[in-house]
């Protein structure tokens, strides 16, 4: 199970230090969460700041960018540019954005394409566009804050993505977002997800490493 602590849930004064207190303490990723205040109901940060943690880290992290915004296909440059390594949009974007071109555009420029799914979506929306992403996000929380109720009945849909990856031979991750502490881990591991996103868990704990290893073991 791959680890991803959420930077949304960090002390922002001290990013960059708290972006390497998260990998020094055995963070497989850092999850990015980018909110433009349209998509989601908050705003976060943006490519500079992504740009920022990058410097703080150095080239080996793993920089896993989720974009809830509007027009993921017109900012994408500005996070490659900025060093992240997986560029995640939203599947409920379909009707304004060619998710088939963007996805093409982003692999082209050797950065991985992921796809996110909100819980009042149907997982088979993704159906279409499954042979074209490195990830499938299911989020277990209406996106926009850290620190909500994960939502059980999301693990349906992650039953749903194995299932059609294991059928079709795919060779994507299947990543949760969204209240998830050592119980929830331990769900979502049985129901087939390989990467977790941990926020308040994580970087509010008393000791990050032993909270790391308990949601990867679990």
């Amino acid at each position: 199970m791959l680890v991803a602590p959420s930077m949304l849930a960090c002390d922002f004064a001290r990013i960059g230090d708290e972006a390497r207190r998260a990998l020094i303490s055995g963070a497989d990723w850092l999850h990015l969460d980018v909110m433009d205040g349209h998509f989601v109901d908050n705003i976060s940060f943006g490519p500079d700041i992504c740009a920022a943690i990058r410097r703080a880290v150095g080239s080996d992290a793993f920089l896993d960018a989720h974009l809830m915004v509007d027009a993921p296909d017109h900012y994408y440059p500005r996070f490659i540019k900025a060093g992240v390594d997986m560029i995640t949009v939203h599947v409920e974007r379909e009707k304004a954005v060619n998710l088939k071109s963007l996805s093409a555009a982003i692999r082209a420029e050797g950065v991985q394409f992921g796809l996110a799914l909100n819980p009042a979506t149907p997982w088979e929306i993704m159906q279409p566009y499954l042979p074209m992403v490195d990830m499938a996000l299911v989020m277990s929380v209406v996106p926009g804050f850290g620190g909500q109720k994960f939502m059980p009945q999301s693990l349906d849909k992650v039953r749903a993505l194995k299932a059609w990856r294991e059928t079709n031979g795919a060779r994507f991750l299947i990543q949760m977002d969204g209240g998830i502490g050592l119980v929830q881990a331990s769900l979502c591991g049985e129901a087939g997800a390989d990467c977790l996103v941990a926020g308040s868990s994580t970087f509010q704990a008393d000791d990050m490493p032993a909270v790391i290893q308990a949601i990867r073991e679990a």
